[in-house]
């Protein structure tokens, strides 16, 4: 499972700069693109394949100066991997450049309906469609929160987003609120899809409300909230996707996940030696299961942060290399022991498998394996990337078909009730969870 995007916006002295630092503190939401488009009297855009750090790396930066940015890292779930953000779209004589965090889930009909009247796409990604319908609705009423009004009206899905035209910001987050988003006000305005990347630049920072719009221009920085719908904030935010740092709608994400493996315990006890974690997801919820089993923490996995992200695993051979080079067993932690190794997700299976025989190659005695998430069963339509419904281990066998396939000697997940109270919201997307969707990102 993988996040769609990474968003950034401010109007603030060498925004462009401070957007690279953004998109750095961002970057694990996405590492296929990265860009940056700043108003230097007409939109200037910079992206390119790969990280911040190898997008902009000779002189880039030099070529953005402005006091106005949005910048945006992606990992794709639709459209070709070579269309990178932020992507300009054109309409009724005006450009606009898009950074979009989420999936439009009627992406189809709404650029059909739009073709129809006669305008042109020059991208295959849905964000396009939200700067087209902007810039139309803007046409139509003269005014941007107007305009935005219509938006929300007519797009669905998930959008955390941000335009840049004629010298002037929005952002916004849909009715719902799927995706997070920030604002920061310091000695400029800033915004992002997490707030610890705002805290590299100011202290004062709070959650976009689901339905918000801002405005920032030369004359200061408006807000209002357009639309209300009934909240279904991402739960894998907090099991997986988010830096542990980060406060998303007022939860802070370390705290849920630990408070995931103190229910994990209460709910899935085991006997064992010592508690471990898969690195780096897998810790928070490891130190709560730990603190409430009396089962003592160790670092039994030791994780290589200099694996490249483009390492060929042509074969079985190599496959298996690779999983040796990411991940070692600490063996002095784990021969002889039963061990409970706690990770946040299982998803196609296959990682899991390997990590439970590397154990046992180091001498484990037992494996037991903890889950401090219920069972992926389901595809998301909200700017998740979940392989297909055929590939989810647990979406169609039993919870004991996946313990023999990964060939532990326990194996439990999280209930859907006690993610809930580790979590201390009702108001979550559970989709991927439990099949059922929200229905407002249907009503087309």
């Amino acid at each position: 499972m993988r996040e769609k995007c990474g968003v950034f916006a401010a109007k603030t002295e060498n925004a462009a700069r401070k957007a690279y630092y953004a998109l750095i503190a961002l970057q694990h939401r996405g590492q296929e693109s990265a860009g940056i488009s700043v108003w230097k009297h007409r939109i200037r855009t910079v992206t390119g394949r790969g990280l911040v750090s190898e997008v902009f790396r000779n002189g880039e930066l030099a070529k953005l100066k402005s006091s106005t940015a949005i910048a945006h890292v992606r990992y794709s779930t639709s459209g070709s991997l070579t269309e990178t953000q932020p992507l300009e779209a054109v309409c009724c004589g005006k450009r606009v450049a898009v950074a979009h965090n989420g999936t439009l889930t009627n992406f189809l009909p709404l650029r059909r309906h739009y073709e129809k009247l006669g305008l042109k796409f020059g991208h295959s990604v849905d964000s396009e469609v939200l700067g087209v319908s902007f810039l139309w609705h803007l046409r139509e009423t003269g005014d941007e929160f107007e305009a935005m009004r219509e938006v929300f009206n007519e797009v669905k899905g998930a959008y955390s987003v941000a335009f840049l035209f004629d010298g002037k910001i929005i952002v916004a987050r849909d009715p719902v609120g799927f995706r997070p988003l920030s604002y920061g006000n310091g000695d400029g305005h800033y915004f992002a899809s997490e707030d610890s990347a705002l805290r590299l630049f100011v202290d004062d920072v709070r959650d976009v409300k689901p339905g918000e719009v801002f405005l920032v221009s030369e004359d200061g920085v408006e807000s209002k909230v357009l639309a209300r719908e009934s909240h279904h904030h991402c739960v894998f935010e907090y099991i997986y996707f988010a830096r542990p740092d980060s406060t998303i709608d007022g939860v802070n994400v370390y705290s849920a996940r630990v408070r995931m493996g103190r229910e994990l315990a209460k709910e899935s006890p085991t006997d064992g030696d010592v508690v471990i974690a898969v690195p780096d997801s897998g810790r928070a919820a490891a130190l709560g299961f730990s603190q409430v089993s009396g089962i003592s923490y160790s670092e039994g996995l030791i994780k290589n942060r200099y694996i490249g992200r483009t390492f060929i695993t042509p074969g079985q051979f190599y496959r298996e290399l690779k999983v040796k080079l990411k991940l070692s067993p600490v063996r002095e932690v784990v021969e002889g022991k039963s061990v409970v190794l706690v990770d946040d997700s299982i998803v196609r299976g296959t990682t899991m498998k390997r990590i439970v025989a590397m154990l046992r190659g180091a001498g484990a005695r037992e494996v037991h394996v903890r889950i401090a998430s219920p069972p992926i069963r389901h595809p998301c339509y909200m700017g998740v990337d979940i392989p297909t419904r055929h590939e989810l281990i647990a979406a169609f066998g039993s919870v004991e078909n996946v313990r023999k396939t990964i060939g532990a000697d326990s194996l439990a997940y999280l209930s859907v009730d006690g993610l809930k109270k580790a979590v201390g919201r009702r108001d979550l997307c559970l989709a991927c969870l439990t099949g059922e969707y929200p229905e407002w990102a249907f009503r087309f």
